[in-house]
Parts: structure tokens; sequence; C-alpha cells
């Protein structure tokens, strides 16, 4: 698929989505832009994709909630007439010790990271019909790719991963008569967490076979490759420098 005239929705636009949504608005897409509770870092993302001479609508919706999802691509079908790529990268990274993991811990976290993901892919499916096509891109995570879990305190994260890579598996073949590919990515060290030590980034390039941390390029480059593919579907990438082979 060639971005230059679609629509392109992303969710969680911090950080690594705002080089996203820079990326894709600069090879000529409209932007569509989500945020919960960081309206000014989608709002700063939005000036970007408009100096690149492309649109920008910014909604404030919680993905997780049905009626909210429901609006949001209803103001996207407005706007635009459709929609042609989804990137789905809403998620919460906590760690919480299992003893003290509560029901509404682990609800909040499978609601932001996978029943999310799903909302939002069931209410794109129509508007990519209308298109032709389309692409679907989760966000899963590197461990779960791996069916590795290596960190103590990130259950409830782990299961939410792991239940990402196995809803992109299955939609994939339930839309591919559609002309809708889905596909997830298993980011790695790509950017150190706020608050992350000089000690502690140290130890996880030693950890990575490349030995360096990827920076939001690595997760651009693999966000355009997949939208560009028309022939990959069901598949998770994991882009972590090697790290699961260590």
């Amino acid at each position: 698929m060639n971005l230059s005239g679609k629509v392109l929705l992303l969710t969680g636009g911090k950080r690594i989505g705002a080089a996203v949504a820079e990326a894709a608005s600069a090879r000529g897409a409209d932007v569509v832009l989500t945020w919960n509770r960081s309206k000014a870092e989608a709002e700063e993302t939005a000036v970007a994709v408009r100096a690149a001479g492309r649109r920008a609508l910014v909604v404030q919706a919680d993905v997780s909630d049905e009626n909210a999802c429901m609006s949001l691509f209803a103001e996207i079908d407005r706007t635009f007439g459709g929609l042609d790529v989804v990137v789905n990268m809403a998620s919460i990274y906590v760690s919480i010790p299992f003893d003290t993991l509560t029901t509404d811990d682990w609800d909040k976290q499978l609601s932001v990271d996978l029943r999310a993901t799903y909302l939002v892919s069931r209410a794109a499916v129509p508007l990519m019909r209308k298109r032709g096509g389309g692409r679907i891109i989760n966000f899963s995570d590197w461990l779960a790719a791996s069916g590795r879990p290596r960190y103590k305190g990130y259950l409830a994260y782990y299961v939410a991963k792991a239940g990402v890579k196995a809803l992109t598996e299955a939609l994939a073949l339930e839309v591919a008569g559609d002309r809708i590919l889905v596909n997830a990515i298993a980011p790695g060290p790509i950017l150190a967490p706020p608050g992350t030590s000089a000690q502690e980034s140290a130890a996880v390039e030693k950890a990575t076979p490349l030995g360096r941390w990827g920076g939001p390029e690595a997760i651009v480059q693999a966000v355009l490759s997949l939208i560009e593919s028309d022939f990959i579907t069901g598949e998770t990438i994991r882009v972590d420098g090697g790290r699961h082979l260590a």
C-alpha cells in the first residue's frame, strides 16, 4: 500500500507513536490521533502532521470503551469517508508484584492492551471494506512473541500482549478475503522507560546482541514495511535487536 492520500489511525500517540505519525504524513497520509490523558502530546504531533501538508484529526477517546470507540469511528467516517490503516499502540506498562495484583489491575491491563485492540480493529474493518482493503498493525511485546516470560511483576501485561498476538493471527484469517492484512510488531529495547538509570540502560544494551537501544526509527521502519507489503498477514515481527536470542 502506498500511503499517499490514505487515512491512518494511531492510538497512543506518545513518543514512538509520534514518530510513526510524522513518517506517515511525510508519505502523504492524513492522520487520526486519539488521546485519553495525553492531549498535549497528541496536539503536538498533529502540528507536525499539518506542517507536512496533511490533515490531522485529534480525538479524545478511551478506546477500551465500546461507545467511545463507536463515536470515534463515526467521526472518522464523517471527516474522511473511510480508513486505510490502523496502528494500535495504546498500552500500559507498569510492574505490579503478583501478591499485590488486584482484579482491577488485571482488568485495566487487559482492557487497554487487548480489549481496545479488538474494539478498534472491529470498528475499523467496515471502513476498510469501503476502501477495498487495509492494514491493521497491533503492538505485542518481544517476550510474549517469544513465549518466554522473564520478568516478575508483569503477569497481566504479558498475558495481554500474548492475547494481542493471538488476536492478530485469528483476525488476519477472518478478514483476509477483504484484502485487510493484520500483523503485529513486538518491540524489545526501543526507548528506555522514564526513570531508567544509566546503569540499567547499559545492562539492557549489554543483554541485546546488537548492543544498543533501537530508537523510534526501528519501529517506524517496521510499521512502514508492513503497510507497504501486500503478502504478509497474521505475522508478529520482533523488533528487538536480537534480544530474544540472548
